[in-house]
């Protein structure tokens, strides 16, 4: 159904986090001090990674894109509702939400695509380290970026293209700060079945067989160490690995606890939390567990800054 410009809507409430109105300055102070950790973080690991030589490998040119992705990701949805919780103003136009729906799609799929090469990344460095030079080859590691930007550009503009065609008749309040997918779709007068298998069909590719991947990967990693025990190997696997499977466990930790939880009980408030924490803490957190458990990041940074010292 195509959208009704003399009866459908020209803009959204947004109704934001669900805070109290005079906690709303102490929140915003918060989130604003996350947002800018997040950008600073992030863009600090793409600096090092480009300034430092050592850092020119397949498992940092990864993390050089997932932390520009985890930027953009913020970068989304951060800006908007800071501006709302500082001005009052909860609106956003038709088109501004639908943009933002399709870069908030756009770099969600990114992240999970990435942090799967990086996984086999990993499986390849500890299971056939003879050979990872050979196998993870910049061509492929090129390749695989690629692949993930292409295939989250064209999930991303799926789902855009199918939310336009939905009219907004009824209702244009969205329980959430940002304009969220699912939550867009209740607000919809238009039949949203075709939407909702694409995000069943859509979800397989983008969550349940990157996270597969990932759990395989880790298997077989694990199987490696099991099978010459020592402490330096797990020592060693740990540390090439660790940060990883932080990252990991916070990213599909929070997607696991919104789409496979569902609670019965405040389910939007639950939501919006949950949102907050992959779109904003977990982006934040991510330069802080590569940093500050990585060897060759704090060397890295430690460089930059005798570097400025000690001027040659």
């Amino acid at each position: 159904m195509k959208r009704d410009n003399e009866s459908s809507v020209s803009e959204f409430l947004l109704l934001g986090l669900p805070i109290r109105p005079e906690q709303q300055g102490v929140y915003y102070a918060l989130f604003l001090v996350m947002y800018l950790s997040t950008v600073l973080g992030n863009l600090l690991i793409i600096l090092l990674i480009r300034l430092d030589s050592r850092l020119h490998t397949p498992m940092y040119f990864f993390l050089s894109h997932l932390a520009f992705s985890d930027v953009s990701l913020s970068s989304v949805t951060v800006p908007k509702m800071l501006m709302n919780m500082q001005t009052r103003s909860q609106t956003i136009s038709y088109a501004g939400c639908i943009c933002q729906e399709f870069f908030f799609l756009l770099c969600g799929g990114l992240d999970s695509f990435l942090l799967t090469s990086m996984a086999y990344d990993r499986y390849v460095a500890i299971c056939h380290p003879l050979t990872y030079t050979t196998v993870m080859s910049q061509s492929l590691c090129y390749l695989l970026v690629i692949v993930s930007w292409v295939l989250s550009f064209a999930i991303a503009l799926v789902h855009t293209l199918l939310l336009a065609r939905l009219s907004f008749l009824r209702d244009n309040t969205l329980h959430h700060f940002f304009c969220d997918l699912s939550a867009l779709l209740k607000l919809s007068s238009s039949d949203t079945t075709v939407n909702e298998l694409v995000i069943l069909t859509v979800g397989t590719v983008v969550i349940t067989l990157p996270f597969i991947c990932i759990l395989v990967s880790y298997g077989h990693i694990g199987a490696t160490i099991l099978r010459s025990p020592s402490i330096k190997g797990i020592c060693k696997a740990l540390s090439t690995c660790g940060s990883h499977l932080s990252v990991v466990s916070l990213y599909y930790g929070a997607i696991i606890a919104l789409y496979f939880f569902p609670s019965s009980n405040n389910s939007n408030d639950k939501d919006v939390i949950v949102s907050v924490m992959y779109s904003l803490v977990t982006p934040m957190l991510n330069p802080f567990i590569y940093s500050l458990r990585n060897r060759d990041m704090k060397g890295a940074l430690r460089n930059i800054f005798n570097r400025k010292t000690f001027p040659v």
